[in-house]
């Protein structure tokens, strides 16, 4: 089934979906790839955390390499089909942020510019203005 689901040409959108946000399309910028290193030669490090009851890690790789996450309760047969189809498809999982094609990475992260000898500092809370102060203190007990 998912061999089949691969193979399948997408299909096309819905035609209430042609026109869906087009403003922010003409805003968007196409970005190749960077053919420099591909992350298939090498496995993303990630800290495989504890999941639900009812998924589980396998591996792509050896030695634990190339995690995924797949459904606990699948027989050992589906299991080995559905590793085989994503061993064959590796290349087509974003591991990283860079290998999502067509997006900048600096869209999807950002960087807060400080001084080198800049020291983080906890501020103080600061007090409500007394006008509005009623009426949030009305507002806290109406939703507790």
């Amino acid at each position: 089934i998912l061999e089949a689901l691969i193979n399948s040409d997408p299909s096309p959108p819905f035609p209430n979906q042609k026109d869906y946000f087009p403003e922010a399309h003409k805003d968007l910028k196409v970005i190749e790839p960077k053919e420099d290193k591909s992350s298939n030669d090498e496995p993303p490090e990630v800290e495989l955390k504890d999941l639900p009851p009812h998924l589980e890690y396998a591996f792509l790789g050896d030695n634990n390499k190339w995690p995924v996450i797949i459904a606990k309760y699948l027989s050992v047969d589906e299991k080995s089909a559905l590793i085989k189809v994503l061993k064959s498809q590796k290349q087509a999982i974003a591991w990283k942020l860079t290998d999502i094609k067509g997006i900048d990475p600096e869209f999807c992260s950002h960087k807060i510019f400080l001084e080198e000898d800049y020291a983080p500092k906890v501020q103080s809370q600061r007090r409500v203005n007394l006008k509005i102060h009623d009426v949030i203190k009305k507002e806290v007990e109406k939703t507790s």
